[in-house]
This record gives structure tokens, C-alpha cells and sequence, in this order.
């Protein structure tokens, strides 16, 4: 098998999820030849899968954007409440950390795995220390790096790894899985929650729990009156800058770049191009915005802008 494996596709179509079952797949294996299954289902019961859900199996490390204490200790799993805000990126010292555990053998087996979830969070010297453990891979040991844009990646670090790609879902399979998961959802709200999802299951969960559709509601607004006196912008980013609000700030920052995209497919002439526009820069600002650190209320004022320009040209008039 080869040693690094980059798993790509929209944001919550299963990535993560499908990495840390392989994962456990693989290390339940390598210490039991009693699993004989062809899926990659390990049992709860089964040891290894006791050891990851306590973050204790020696074997396996999930690298992902942690909650810290001070500049170099993260807060202890026992002590985490979980609703502390997670850093905006992966830290180099979560790359270096794994040093000494590579320079040794495998505790249990022959067989390590690392999971990634997401390499697009990896900061610059993250990313680096990364690559450099890449091109001399430790013996038995396995990367499965989870990301959502591959093309933001370091061109190196994509070649040293065998690309497998996640599709959407379709949507009665999506129906499906909102019917079993969210029942208590009525009609209309369901609607908005299998649109703005577009195919992703874990997309759909957080547009229940970060409110989605009020976003959708503010946004669609604001396009229609063009919000000619920044009120409607004002008061979104003043809400979405809260600490406690940066689920829903990363939920906007995913949903207002589909927003405008939604707006340009019912346009022509000139006002294709001006929602063409708008798309362009929300996307690139959306896309900088947690990895550079920008000013959250910043951010949702200008983004909110541009989508504020797919406003008929008298809607500034009549407000």
C-alpha cells in the first residue's frame, strides 16, 4: 500500500470520516487475523477501536487544528469542555511532534497510521515539515491527508501522494440521510438545508447547527435592497465576529461564495459579469480569510458587499 494518500473532495462528503475507519481498519488488522470483512467496519467493542475513540492507540495520530494552552502545550483531552475555540491552523509543532514517534517501531504491530484532517489548515512551516517526512517516509507507516481544495496544497506535497476523490451525493440519498438524521426538520427548512449542502451530509449537519438558512435569509436580503446604507452588512458581521459565533462565521464564509454562485446562474449580459465579479473576489476572500487570520466583522462587511452589488441598480432608489 502506498505510504500517503490524499482523500479530496467538497467539504462534507465524508473524507474524515472515511479516513479514520480506514485507519482503524487497517490497525485492527494488523493485530487480528480474525477480521475477515471486506468493508472497512471495526466493531466499537474491537480493542483498537476502543484505543482511538480514547485517543490513546499508540499507533495512530489524528493531526487536526487543536485547542492550546499557551503557545506550545494543548489543553488535555480530559480537561476539554468542548466549546473551546480551536486554532485557525495546524501548527508546525503538531508536525514536529510526530518526530520521535516516527524514529521508533510500531507499538502494537507492524503498521503506524497518521490521519491529516484537513492538510488545506497546515500553516506554511507546517506544511514543510510535512512534505520533508513525505519524501522519506518512516517504514510502516501511512499518511491519509484529508483536504477539501487540493490545489491550495504545495504541488510537492500533492505528488507524493496516490489521489483518491470524493464525489456529492445524490440528492435522494441526501433526502435520505436528513430524514434519518434531522426528522424534526418541517418542509421548508429542509428544502434550504438540502440546498445550500449541495451533496454533502456532514455540510448539511452544520447548516442545522450553525443556523444556515437565517445566513441565507441576511444574504438574500441584502441582494435584493443592496443594503444602501450598510445596515444589514454592519449587523451580520458584528454577529458573526463573536468568539462564540465562529461556527457560523466559517458556515458564511462556505455558503456566500455558493450564494453569489447561485445568483450568476440565473443572469446574463452585464449582470452575469457583475455576479462573476462578486463570486471571484468573495471566493478569494473567503478562501485567505481563517488560514491569514483576517479580522472576522472585516471580512463579512466585504464579502457582504459584494454580494450587495447583485442588487437591481434601482434598489438603492427605492430604499
Amino acid at each position: 500500500m502506498h505510504h500517503a494518500w490524499l482523500l479530496h473532495g467538497p467539504r462534507g462528503v465524508g473524507k474524515a470520516s472515511f479516513a479514520k475507519e480506514v485507519a482503524a481498519k487497517l490497525l485492527a488488522d494488523a493485530i487480528s487475523d480474525a477480521l475477515s470483512s471486506t468493508d472497512f467496519v471495526v466493531d466499537l467493542d474491537h480493542p483498537t477501536a476502543k484505543l482511538i475513540a480514547a485517543r490513546s492507540h499508540p499507533d495512530y495520530q489524528l493531526i487536526e487544528r487543536e485547542i492550546w494552552a499557551d503557545a506550545t502545550h494543548l489543553v488535555p483531552y480530559a480537561d476539554r469542555k468542548g466549546d473551546e475555540t480551536r486554532a485557525r491552523s495546524i501548527r508546525i509543532n503538531q508536525i514536529r511532534w510526530l518526530g520521535p514517534i516516527l524514529s521508533m517501531a510500531p507499538s502494537m504491530a507492524d503498521r503506524r497510521v497518521i490521519v491529516i484532517d484537513a492538510a488545506d489548515d497546515l500553516e506554511p512551516p507546517a506544511a514543510n515539515a510535512l512534505l520533508k517526512m513525505l519524501e522519506e517516509p518512516p517504514a510502516s507507516t501511512i499518511f491519509l491527508l484529508v483536504s477539501h481544495a487540493p490545489g491550495r496544497l504545495l504541488p510537492t506535497i500533492r505528488s507524493r501522494c496516490r489521489s483518491l476523490a470524493f464525489a456529492r451525493l445524490d440528492g435522494d440519498i441526501m433526502a435520505a440521510i436528513l430524514a434519518e438524521q434531522a426528522p424534526h426538520l418541517d418542509d421548508m427548512t429542509r428544502a434550504v438545508v438540502l440546498a445550500v449542502a449541495a451533496g454533502a451530509p456532514g455540510a448539511a449537519m452544520s447548516v442545522i447547527e450553525t443556523d444556515v438558512p437565517g445566513i441565507d435569509a441576511a444574504l438574500r436580503e441584502i441582494a435584493v435592497t443592496g443594503d444602501p446604507f450598510n445596515v444589514l452588512r454592519l449587523d451580520l458581521a458584528g454577529k458573526l465576529a463573536l468568539k462564540a459565533a465562529l461556527p457560523r462565521y466559517e458556515a458564511f464564509l462556505r455558503r456566500a461564495p455558493a450564494f453569489i454562485a447561485s445568483q450568476a446562474r440565473t443572469r446574463s449580459g452585464p449582470a452575469l459579469a457583475v455576479a462573476v465579479e462578486a463570486w471571484e473576489k468573495a471566493r478569494q476572500l473567503a478562501d485567505v480569510a481563517i488560514p491569514q487570520s483576517l479580522p472576522a466583522e472585516s471580512v463579512v462587511f466585504e464579502i457582504a458587499g459584494r454580494v450587495a452589488t447583485l442588487a437591481p441598480r434601482d434598489a438603492s432608489a427605492k430604499a
